[in-house]
Parts: C-alpha cells; structure tokens; sequence
C-alpha cells in the first residue's frame, strides 16, 4: 500500500518561504481550523504569544493530488548541498530548444519571486534532456526540469 508523504521544509521565515512555493507550485495555504476566519485568529484563540505565529506554515495542492509540503522555523541557517531536493517539472513532454525555453521562463518567473538561479545543464540526448539548478529563497537547491 503506497503511503502519503508531507514534505519537510526547515525554514528562517516559514511563512516568506511558503509564499514563494505556493506561488512556485500553484499550491495554497491550508485552511485554518474550523471556526476560525484566518490563522491568526486561531493562533491567537489557542494563546500562541506572537512572536511564535511564525513558527510553521502548511501548503496544500488545491487539487488534492500533491504532497502537504510543512514549514517549521529552526534556529540555525542552512548548512550544506541539499540531499534530497525537488524536481519542478515545468516542462513535461518537451524536448530540445522548446523544453529549455520553457524552463527559461519560468526561471526568470521564480527569479522575480525571489528564486536565484544557479546553474543550467544542456540537454544532451538520449539520456539528458535538460534541467536549470534553482535556489529557493534561503538557499534550498531545486530543479525546473
């Protein structure tokens, strides 16, 4: 039986950092609890002080097919080269000058999000279609593929 899976993101600012992905993704901030108008209304009511409201954000696909993607705030920054990272896949089924230009605008899209680019490996068939090395904005490697 397959499992679910949340994606784990430790952040400085949850809630700058799930901004960018929701915006990245199309994905949206989960609904705060039942009750409530917003998070803040909620975080307030369960007597989280307020310099603590920034502790955590969750994103949600809208359509319900994607993983819950959960930002924690921790103290220390970013250490070293992600081991795992995610793979945007912005240009299904494309191949060759039309894949890589897609994926050029969209880099420059998430640039303007607050996205740095990194690196860009040529496509290279039969094996290598082709990808840009993006960073999130606190440092966190993704890929436009």
């Amino acid at each position: 039986m397959a499992r679910d899976i949340q994606i784990t993101f430790d952040s400085a600012d949850p809630a700058k950092l799930a901004a960018f992905w929701a915006e990245a993704l199309g994905y949206q901030e989960q609904e705060p609890p039942r009750g409530f108008a917003t998070w803040e209304q909620a975080l307030a009511a369960f007597g989280v002080p307020p310099e603590r409201r920034n502790d955590a954000s969750a994103l949600l696909d809208p359509e319900g097919h994607g993983p819950r993607l959960f930002f924690q705030r921790v103290p220390e920054g970013k250490q070293a080269k992600n081991r795992v990272h995610l793979d945007v896949r912005a240009a299904p089924g494309l191949s060759g000058d039309a894949r890589m230009a897609v994926l050029e605008t969209e880099a420059e899209r998430l640039v303007a999000l607050g996205a740095t680019r990194s690196s860009r490996l040529e496509p290279a068939p039969p094996m290598v279609a082709g990808h840009i090395v993006m960073l999130d904005p606190e440092g966190n490697e993704f890929c436009l593929d």
